[in-house]
C-alpha cells in the first residue's frame, strides 16, 4: 500500500522531474523547504529552489529521467533509492553540450508535513555524472 507521503514524492519524480511540470513542484512543496543538499551559495530556498533544479536538469539533459527503484517511509520521512538518466544536449555546469548519456545513483530522503515536502537531503552521484560526460578522467 502506497502512503500519502510516498504519493507526494512519486508526484514530484513523476510530474516535476520528469516531465517538467512546475506546477506541481509548487503544490508539493513548502515555501519554507530546507535543502541539505549542496546546490552552491546562490541556490534559492523552498519551492523556488527545486524549480531551479527541475529547470536546470532539464535544460541539460532535455529527457532527464528519475527511475525509483525502491522506496521506504518511516515516520515522516520518504527514502528513495533512484537512477538518473539523460542525455546532455544543453550546457551543463559551464561546460558545452557532449552528446553523451549519463546512468548514475541517486539518493533522496524527504521529510513530509501536512502533504508538503519540508526538508530534503540527496546524495546524487555528481562524479558518476561528470565522468560519463568526458568532462574528468575516469582514471581513480
Amino acid at each position: 500500500m502506497t502512503s500519502d507521503m510516498e504519493k507526494v514524492v512519486r508526484q514530484l519524480i513523476e510530474e516535476g522531474f520528469n516531465k517538467g511540470n512546475m506546477d506541481v513542484v509548487d503544490a508539493v512543496t513548502s515555501a519554507d523547504l530546507v535543502e541539505h543538499q549542496n546546490y552552491g551559495p546562490n541556490h534559492a530556498a523552498g519551492a523556488e529552489g527545486v524549480r531551479a533544479v527541475v529547470a536546470s536538469l532539464r535544460r541539460s539533459f532535455p529527457d532527464f529521467r528519475l527511475t525509483i527503484e525502491d522506496v521506504a517511509v518511516s515516520g515522516h520521512a520518504v527514502w528513495l533509492r533512484m537512477v538518473a538518466t539523460g542525455t546532455n544536449t544543453g550546457p551543463y555546469m559551464g561546460h558545452a553540450p557532449t552528446g553523451r548519456s549519463i546512468r548514475i545513483d541517486v539518493f533522496d530522503v524527504i521529510r513530509i508535513e501536512n502533504g508538503l515536502m519540508v526538508e530534503h537531503w540527496g546524495v546524487p552521484d555528481r562524479l558518476g555524472v561528470l565522468s560519463q560526460l568526458g568532462l574528468i578522467s575516469s582514471a581513480v
